[in-house]
């Protein structure tokens, strides 16, 4: 969205868990040579919290994308001891919302270059919008009865209230949360039950949890296959089209979709994505 004048730089990289990143001190330097920070916001930092309230009492612009969503007391999920659900880009229309914040946050600092970032928002949406279109057809295109996403973390709860699908995450919203043998137990039954023909593995999460899915209700008698590695906290290789938020989600929506029964092309929506990655 900045365009040609602003040079981007992520702090975590692919298949870093942000519930669980430490700043290194290069990281703290680079947060303290920006000139914007942004961050997702809903506590999905954690451990970085503080760094980024120190960096903003200097004086820096330190903006939390999901600052218009959380305000919209609606929107905002929560778990049974009522932390936030972090994970709001999952659902493309309310990842449109942070679009807002991210192009007044940098109008208001560039303001010579406002009508360039009101512009460069307004293209970025149009194909945000035609992103959240092909996520409704095609997971509406998964027979009813197996529209259940079972996943490593519960990383998918804005998706599924979004396009229509029921969701179980071994884990908690936090990778913090341990999964527990009872936890397992329930969800193998769950499995074996409503005859579910996939579990995800996500690329930030220990895959142990899920092999242990497939196991439990294989030796119930009910095969399950392990679908392709779905990107929750984490996008994809820098320089990839996984590594671009459409990118992403295009990724997560084909392969729950194929592997649920529905229809989508291998290659997505824009026929960019790489099988099997």
């Amino acid at each position: 969205m900045a365009g040609e004048h602003a040079q981007v730089e992520g702090i975590i990289g692919e298949g870093i868990d942000p519930h669980l990143f430490k700043a290194t001190t290069v990281d703290v330097k680079s947060l303290q040579a920006a000139d914007v920070v942004f961050y997702n916001g809903l506590m999905l930092e954690g451990k970085m919290g503080d760094v980024l309230v120190k960096i903003a009492r200097k004086g820096k612009p330190v903006h939390a994308v999901t600052d218009a969503i959380h305000e919209d007391g609606g929107y905002v999920l929560t778990d049974k001891a009522k932390h936030y659900d972090p994970h709001v880009w999952m659902d493309v229309r309310g990842w449109i919302r942070a679009v807002d914040v991210v192009k007044e946050s940098l109008s208001a600092y560039d303001e010579v270059h406002e009508a360039d970032y009101q512009k460069n928002a307004e293209a970025y949406v149009a194909k945000l919008r035609k992103l959240d279109e092909y996520a409704k057809k095609a997971i509406a295109s998964i027979p009813e009865t197996q529209r259940v996403l079972v996943t490593a973390h519960d990383a998918f709860s804005y998706m599924a209230r979004a396009y229509g699908l029921e969701v179980r995450g071994i884990q908690g919203i936090s990778t913090e949360s341990e999964a527990g043998v009872r936890d397992i137990e329930i969800l193998v039954n769950y499995l074996v039950e409503r005859q579910i023909p996939a579990v995800f593995p996500e690329s930030s999460v220990s895959r142990k949890n899920v092999k242990a899915l497939v196991e439990g209700a294989n030796a119930k008698g009910h095969e399950v296959t392990i679908g392709d590695e779905l990107y929750s906290d984490a996008m994809g290789k820098a320089g990839t089209y996984e590594g671009t938020y459409i990118g992403m989600i295009d990724h997560n929506v084909t392969t729950i979709t194929r592997a649920l029964g529905g229809q989508a092309p291998e290659k997505g929506m824009n026929g960019k994505l790489t099988p099997g990655h």
